[in-house]
């Protein structure tokens, strides 16, 4: 067996091939909890076989996070398995600071057991190994035990083999690096939650100690109406969506997932309309989340309604430049409150309330500067603003607003498609898709550009957007359920042509890739016109997009 040549975390080393990372990387130490080889990531019982370049990858890094949190819900799984394999337990959405598990058939977990059983395999550092299994023994493995999104999926790729993770005798999909053991999985909680558990684990902010538990039962609202859409589609996990592709179905699926969109949006003009006494409509969301067309399809129900909508950009009220605040690192930061020009935007409000005429901002992210449209607006008894932008849901934005005169919408691609029986697609992955498809379209920035953002992205929804979600009225879901098949033809070219020279938006982008493989394309002709998608691919009626 010929030796390969390695450059483990900048030293030189030589290992045989086929030799498993965990042995070559061994000396980092037990924080090392997978490896990037050649910037893919990799789980550390994989085997190499060629030279390579490798960065071993902390417990406490981003990705190390992620390893964690996949590695943990796997766990579950195995606990689950082990104690009431006769059940089926099914991974649902990210709420908080964890995830929502449920039974297939609703029935009610053991909690108790299930942890005991989670413990015991910690303290015993069971390992996680990797084995290939053929599309036959792949698919009889998920039928004997009742994962049927994961046997659908199966049938839709129809590969030859499979790479499969396993612990104990528990098996799924080897979809992205676990931890080579148990050992480490030492902080989390478990709860009943509603129907079903809650498995918790630790956030960045507090990384050593499980956060005091903060409910948010509105967006597990949400999540329980995307369930119901979802059984109307028959499309709740890829390899459902993947079938109605290959069965020419697909194009009835698209319109009856715009339709249930359509329903959300003019349910949520009604419920402005019952209040009564709302003068302004305030739009917060997450970047990619959709929310300018979702501000004019609003727009178009709320006329319906009997209103005249009076749009507002945030983002036309930005200071120049050398006026915006700087953030820890000395750069402009532009994701903070104090980043807008709120006494103008505060008075301007004020007077259109109060029946006065304004001339509104308009502001140049070319030139840094504002300038006021020349055409004056003013309300009148049946006049609405409708005000988009990051900080609507602050307090703090407009605190004089009177009392009943507000109501506030948060929105967000709240991906509602597993990709299988015991693995979910991230939410934050979707957006990323979206926001790189149309960063390319509209800006001019590449998917390095985007990726590379990102973190920074997130930051700024951390501390300025998360935070104030619970102050919505409504929660809308802005996730199409086919909508991954259309970005797949749009984003896979922008995802290959990141240089491994890139870092972390290479490794980021390798891992998307291998994820859209599971997904069949969908032609975006499908698509109307009017789709929230368009504001992402292009093509919309809202033709300013």
């Amino acid at each position: 067996m010929r030796n390969l040549e390695l450059t483990v975390d900048g030293k030189r080393m030589t290992a045989e091939s086929g030799s498993r990372l965990i042995g070559i990387v061994g000396a980092s130490g037990p924080a090392a909890v997978a490896a990037k080889v050649n910037g893919r990531l990799e789980s550390l019982q994989a085997r190499i076989t060629g030279n390579a370049t490798i960065e071993t990858v902390a417990l406490d890094s981003p990705l190390g996070k992620r390893v964690y949190r996949k590695s943990l819900c796997f766990l579950l799984s195995y606990a689950s398995a082990l104690i009431a394999p006769e059940r089926v337990l099914i991974i649902g959405h990210s709420l908080g600071d964890g995830y929502y598990f449920r039974y297939r058939g609703n029935e009610k977990p053991d909690r108790d057991s299930l942890e005991r059983v989670m413990r015991e395999a910690v303290s015993m550092d069971m390992p996680i190994e990797l084995v290939d299994l053929t599309h036959d023994e792949a698919v009889a493995y998920s039928r004997e035990h009742g994962l049927v999104e994961t046997e659908s999926l199966l049938e839709s790729l129809n590969a030859s083999s499979y790479s499969f993770a396993r612990l104990g005798g528990c098996m799924e999909m080897n979809y992205e690096p676990l931890l080579p053991s148990t050992g480490l999985l030492t902080l989390w909680e478990l709860r009943e939650y509603e129907d079903g558990l809650l498995l918790r684990y630790p956030q960045s902010r507090s990384p050593k100690r499980i956060m005091p538990f903060v409910d948010n039962p509105l967006l597990f609202s949400v999540f329980r109406e995307n369930k119901r859409f979802a059984s109307i589609l028959g499309v709740s996990s890829i390899g459902e969506l993947n079938s109605k592709v290959q069965d020419g179905s697909i194009e009835k699926t698209v319109l009856l997932s715009e339709a249930l969109q359509r329903r959300r949006i003019s349910d949520t003009a009604r419920l402005i309309r019952e209040r009564g006494s709302v003068r302004a409509v305030f739009i917060a969301g997450p970047s990619s989340s959709g929310k300018t067309t979702f501000s004019l399809r609003l727009s178009d129900e709320l006329r319906v309604e009997g209103y005249r909508p009076i749009k507002i950009s945030l983002d036309d009220y930005y200071l120049p430049t050398e006026k915006v605040p700087v953030d820890e690192f000395g750069e402009k930061d532009y994701e903070v409150l104090e980043s807008l020009d709120l006494p103008l935007l505060r008075k301007q409000l004020t007077d259109l309330i109060e029946g006065r005429e304004v001339h509104l901002a308009s502001f140049s992210f070319k030139d840094r500067r504002t300038t006021f449209r020349p055409e004056a607006v003013r309300m009148d008894d049946d006049s609405l603003l409708v005000i988009e932008g990051i900080h609507g849901l602050n307090p703090k934005l407009i605190p004089s607003l009177p009392h009943g005169y507000g109501f506030r919408i948060y929105i967000s691609a709240l991906t509602q498609v597993n990709l299988d029986t015991r693995s979910r697609i991230s939410t934050t992955d979707n957006r990323i898709l979206r926001r790189m498809v149309r960063d390319m379209r509209t800006r001019g920035f590449d998917a390095v550009d985007t990726l590379s953002r990102w973190p920074s992205v997130e930051r700024g929804e951390k501390n300025h957007i998360f935070p104030f979600q619970n102050n919505a009225d409504v929660m809308v879901n802005s996730a199409l359920e086919y909508e991954m098949g259309v970005l797949k033809p749009y984003a896979e070219p922008l995802l290959r042509s990141v240089p491994k020279e890139a870092g972390e938006a290479y490794t980021t982008a390798r891992r998307l890739l291998d994820f859209l493989e599971f997904i069949c394309p969908i032609p975006s002709t499908l698509v109307p016109p009017d789709s929230l998608i368009r504001e992402f691919i292009g093509g919309s009626v809202y033709s300013a997009i």
